[in-house]
């Protein structure tokens, strides 16, 4: 995990090290090819498509979805990103709480009317807070993909980063259903492990009233293979299909909020506490 240390001037330890310094266009995020952050990238992706296995996944489960590691509030949760840079985002060099609050701004000014999305947008990457318990960032950040059958092409970095995956060699695991039913249902899919899957549990574990529509933006907004490649369709059932919809709006605030403009978050806070206060209040135990 990097963290950012705090010199005199804050802005000069979060201005992003972006390779352009006016509006970037979309084709331009989400570059895994080139870039100034890209050796950082690929050595995250490297570490994850090698580790990231079956048996790791369900380990993760046991340690992590018993939620015994702390008890803070939501926004608490979320000014801790401020320490926090995503090692697997070849878009961003500052901390994810700013993210938060970018996104959220977003869906708000596009879905004025609908404030569990909003509230969706500013906690979404919450769950990367695993990292600064020491978790491993590749197994915190970054794209997901389904354990336990066939890594699909549309992976980032497929082809020169599963080598030692030694499930990519386990014919029970490498074939196009590998453990799975056709159309068993996402709910019975296990995903490569990270903040995504985490922040749903700790979700459903404190009963929080975001709705199913919200749960699944969380649970697979990094799952990028299927709402954006169109992979693992033989896995979806209809409340999946039903849903991608959902997760394929938020990722248009997910990924094209990312810009140099940094909301005054002093003046946000208040308006996203109630919203806090409405959907995940108190207490939450992580």
């Amino acid at each position: 995990m990097r963290v950012i240390s705090i010199g005199p001037d804050p802005s000069l330890a979060y201005r992003p090290n972006l390779e352009k310094t006016e509006t970037k266009e979309k084709e331009d995020y989400r570059n895994f090819e080139s870039g100034s952050l890209i050796d950082r990238v690929f050595n995250t992706y490297k570490l994850m498509h090698t580790n990231q296995t079956l048996d790791f996944v369900k380990q993760k489960h046991s340690e992590w979805t018993g939620c015994k590691h702390t008890q803070m509030g939501m926004m608490d949760a979320i000014m801790s990103l401020d320490q926090l840079v995503d090692e697997s985002d070849p878009d961003v060099d500052f901390p994810n709480s700013f993210h938060a609050f970018q996104t959220a701004e977003g869906i708000r000014q596009a879905h004025p009317d609908k404030d569990w999305f909003q509230l969706v947008g500013l906690i979404h990457d919450v769950g990367k807070m695993m990292a600064l318990w020491d978790e491993p960032q590749w197994a915190v950040v970054g794209d997901t993909f389904p354990v336990g059958c066939k890594f699909q092409n549309s992976i980032v970095f497929r082809d020169s980063t599963f080598l030692d995956n030694p499930d990519d060699k386990n014919p029970r695991h490498n074939t196009e259903h590998g453990i799975y039913e056709p159309n068993c249902g996402l709910d019975n899919v296990l995903m490569s492990w990270g903040h995504d899957e985490y922040l749903y549990r700790v979700m459903k574990f404190n009963n929080c009233s975001i709705p199913e529509e919200g749960l699944y933006m969380i649970r697979f907004h990094s799952f990028y293979p299927w709402h954006s490649h169109g992979d693992y369709m033989h896995l979806c059932n209809d409340k999946d299909l039903r849903m991608l919809p959902w997760v394929q709006e938020f990722n248009k605030f997910d990924l094209y909020t990312k810009t140099t403009d940094l909301p005054d978050v002093d003046k946000l806070k208040p308006y996203y506490q109630s919203l806090i206060d409405k959907y995940c209040p108190g207490i939450l135990k992580w």
